[in-house]
């Protein structure tokens, strides 16, 4: 089993960088860590090839489908949704995020630890835990972060 270690960085806020709709949120409005349960992936040489072709990595380990090119595992652990659960701007609400005035989002950051190259076979854990969310004035409005 690969132990895969991914945190979701603060400054991400769960992976997202949020812009709140002008409303002033309190900090107090955040549990004091918000998380989901460990979740589980097997990766399939099909996964890895398929993700390779779609993000244009081509070096022949990734196409053959015998090593997972990076950042294969964030795509890897999104959550299937319908379409009609998308927000206008084509992605789901993030479950560790608490209820917000959202009018936009954006990628945030992350920190990832690789302990060695993902390959077929191998069973990928993500814990993923939100351990803060803050407001800053920025030029185009209130952010959270």
């Amino acid at each position: 089993m690969t132990a895969l270690a991914a945190r979701w960085h603060p400054a991400g806020a769960g992976g997202r960088l949020l812009a709140a709709a002008s409303a002033r949120v309190a900090h107090a409005r955040l549990d004091p860590l918000r998380s989901r349960p460990p979740r589980r992936e097997l990766v399939t040489r099909r996964d890895i090839r398929k993700y390779a072709i779609a993000s244009g990595h081509r070096l022949r380990k990734y196409l053959d489908g015998d090593e997972a090119p990076p950042l294969f595992h964030v795509a890897l652990f999104w959550d299937v949704v319908e379409k009609g659960d998308l927000l206008p701007d084509g992605v789901s609400m993030d479950p560790l995020l608490p209820e917000l005035p959202l009018k936009r989002a954006m990628a945030g950051g992350i920190k990832v630890r690789y302990h060695r190259p993902i390959r077929s076979g191998d069973v990928l854990v993500a814990r993923r835990t939100l351990t803060d969310l803050y407001e800053k004035a920025g030029r185009s409005g209130d952010l959270l972060f």
